[in-house]
């Protein structure tokens, strides 16, 4: 089919249109940049852009829309822009132009609200309990995708929590630069048990979710490897793989809570040129429990994952040696 990826120019968005045009499908792809996956058609623009969107959907089946403005802190204005008016614009361009198939890619921090998630599946993304800009606005975008569900354009939620792999600089560069400078604290000893995604699987499952929206259309399904492990493990074992001397020192919750709220309010007087050393959304993430049940959007999505934990660690380990 020929399928339109937004995003395509981000660590999972490159996967997916790989993924894609591995399986024989036409995929044309919209972002701000040259997507660099070989095979595709960039057409290049925004998602904020009607005009841009129109061109990119014209005759188009499928939609994988990845395409957000993802950090801790920043203008909420332009959160809202991007992941709010931006969906909207493509959720009304992709009815216009026919679209059959709509996977909208959202974050399972759209239904946290600062305490544990153990064992639970998709619940309810919440806007009002949503931390941060970011969750606040993907939980916007959500509600909205799903309102546009139909039997003429069925539309499926996939959250990937925790997405990593070779060649990532979002989560595995930022864990590295923080590690490198002694600003990546573990919170609690890093005890809590957190799932996460190695690329190759998020970008099979969001392929799935497209294939199969006849069968999971309407709903919202969280996807991970299924292999939760300590956050101090997981973050030890990613700078061991990439040469990094991994964490050090641990420091209360509770501490890491308060002083995250305190950048926060700093950051929005005097924004810094880089990421907020800490901020309370990110200070509950590390020291809460994030593990999500399967079984239901294996079943769903006629999926599985095919790199372990452990294999994903080992190609980390021998991408880092190169």
């Amino acid at each position: 089919m020929i399928v339109a990826v937004t995003g395509a120019s981000g660590y999972l968005g490159r996967a997916v249109a790989a993924e894609l045009v591995a399986a024989g499908h036409d995929v044309r792809t919209l972002q701000r940049r040259a997507s660099g996956v070989e095979g595709v058609t960039d057409m290049q623009g925004s998602v904020t852009d009607a005009a841009a969107v129109a061109r990119v959907l014209d005759g188009v089946e499928g939609v994988i829309h990845l395409a957000a403005k993802v950090s801790l802190a920043g203008d909420a204005a332009e959160f809202r822009a991007v992941n709010v008016e931006g969906t909207r614009t493509l959720l009304d361009e992709a009815e216009r132009a026919g679209v059959r198939r709509f996977v909208n890619v959202s974050s399972p921090s759209v239904a946290h609200a600062g305490s544990a998630l153990e064992g639970v599946g998709a619940e309810p993304a919440s806007p009002k309990d949503a931390r941060g800009e970011y969750a606040r606005t993907k939980a916007e975008a959500e509600l909205l995708a799903l309102g546009r569900d139909s039997a003429a354009m069925r539309v499926v939620v996939i959250r990937p929590h925790l997405v990593w792999g070779p060649g990532d600089t979002q989560l595995v560069g930022r864990i590295l630069d923080r590690a490198r400078r002694g600003r990546l604290p573990l919170l609690d000893g890093g005890r809590a048990l957190i799932d996460s995604t190695y690329i190759d699987n998020a970008a099979t499952g969001l392929v799935a979710a497209l294939q199969r929206t006849e069968h999971a259309h309407g709903r919202a399904f969280v996807l991970t490897n299924g292999e939760p492990r300590p956050v101090g493990e997981l973050l030890t074992s990613m700078c061991l793989a990439s040469g990094v001397r991994p964490p050090q020192w641990s420091l209360p919750a509770g501490v890491a809570r308060a002083a995250g709220s305190l950048i926060e309010r700093a950051w929005a007087l005097r924004p810094g040129v880089d990421e907020p050393p800490m901020t309370r959304f990110l200070a509950e993430q590390l020291s809460t429990a994030h593990w999500f049940d399967q079984r239901e959007t294996r079943r769903a999505l006629g999926w599985a994952p095919t790199v372990s934990i452990d294999e994903g660690l080992r190609r980390l380990a021998a991408h880092a040696s190169r």
